[in-house]
């Protein structure tokens, strides 16, 4: 069972960055009449956010750290390991987490490593970053994780593009001998690959001219091959099983009082799978913040934005018991407790 237990470490800050554009999914023009009430009823999604064509998940994600740094008044030079998380890169090679690592400034010195994963990703990230850092050897460590979701999702899929939405994040993990750290439980089934798939473009599927065929699957879902696919029935018998067996058996694992947790911190699905989550756990309704309203599903980006945007004022004041729990595509899942004391958060930065 992957049930890790990693000490010494403790997260110092987060920041979000996300798009100046917004769109209202009111306006989305392939929903017929009435449907983009409904769609925001079961989702939550009444608007997310659209970098432009000249954006890339690694631009937020760096002003997302730039400021965090400054603000936490880290030294650059005393940074030594950055994660980036994404499945939107900014190419296929090199590792844009060495990108990052020029583009930041940071030492040549530096571990800089990326990890393809989507929604389980802050999850996986934070990991192996705590892990890295854990033994002392490594001091500072920035998590960058995001995505520019909507870039592969195609504007006349009724499916996707209404539920998806851009942000980049920076968590700030340092080396302490006195922190408990973090407990995780991780998990995967790739068995369940294609139920949220890019069919097209790698190198199992190369590009091909067919790949560019937009073909109708039914009135307002039409996509290429090189755009989103999301088997929402799939996902939603996947998430309502995993997330709470997981959060369970971290509880169980780690005598977790769930009822002394302030607050658990879901991967943004949409609003009738986190509530079903919600209810199957039995936890009361405030101790769940949502920034699915404004953001949408933000893929790896959700749970960290989600702290920003939601819970700012009690993660800069106050000491937290917080759970976070992620999952989808892959398909992997993934839960973490800690606590959190005073921590540094910029307000969200527009890009």
């Amino acid at each position: 069972m992957a049930f890790l237990h990693i000490p010494n470490v403790r997260m110092a800050g987060i920041s979000a960055c996300v798009p100046r554009h917004i769109l209202e999914n009111t306006q989305y023009k392939f929903f017929t009449q009435g449907e983009a009430e409904k769609f925001i009823e079961s989702t939550g999604v009444e608007r997310h956010r659209v970098a432009n064509d000249d954006t890339c998940t690694s631009d937020l994600c760096l002003a997302a750290a730039e400021k965090l740094i400054f603000d936490l008044k880290w030294n650059k030079s005393q940074i030594d390991s950055l994660v980036f998380v994404t499945q939107t890169p900014d190419y296929i090679i090199p590792a844009t987490s060495c990108i990052l690592q020029h583009r930041l400034g940071l030492s040549e010195e530096t571990v800089a490593i990326d990890i393809s994963l989507g929604c389980s990703g802050w999850i996986y990230g934070l990991y192996v970053l705590s892990n890295m850092i854990s033994s002392g050897q490594l001091r500072k460590g920035l998590l960058l994780v995001g995505d520019t979701t909507l870039k592969p999702c195609s504007f006349e899929d009724k499916s996707t593009y209404p539920l998806f939405g851009d942000a980049g994040t920076a968590t700030a993990v340092e080396y302490d001998k006195d922190a408990d750290g973090f407990k995780f439980h991780l998990a995967v089934d790739g068995s369940g690959y294609s139920a949220i798939i890019i069919p097209d473009g790698g190198y199992r599927n190369r590009v091909n001219l067919s790949s560019l065929d937009i073909k109708e699957f039914e009135p307002g879902i039409k996509r290429n091959k090189l755009q989103t696919v999301l088997d929402g029935m799939n996902v939603f018998s996947f998430g309502i099983t995993k997330a709470p067996e997981s959060v369970k058996k971290l509880a169980d694992k780690y005598e977790i009082n769930l009822e002394d947790v302030n607050y658990f911190l879901f991967h943004q699905a949409n609003k009738y799978l986190n509530e079903k989550i919600r209810k199957k756990l039995n936890i009361p309704i405030e101790k769940v913040p949502y920034s699915l309203k404004n953001f949408g599903n933000t893929s790896s980006a959700t749970i960290p934005l989600t702290m920003v945007s939601e819970i700012a004022k009690d993660l800069t004041t106050k000491k937290l018991d917080l759970i976070a729990c992620g999952f989808g595509v892959g398909l992997s899942w993934g839960t973490v407790h800690f606590t959190t004391e005073k921590l540094v958060i910029p307000e969200i930065i527009e890009y």
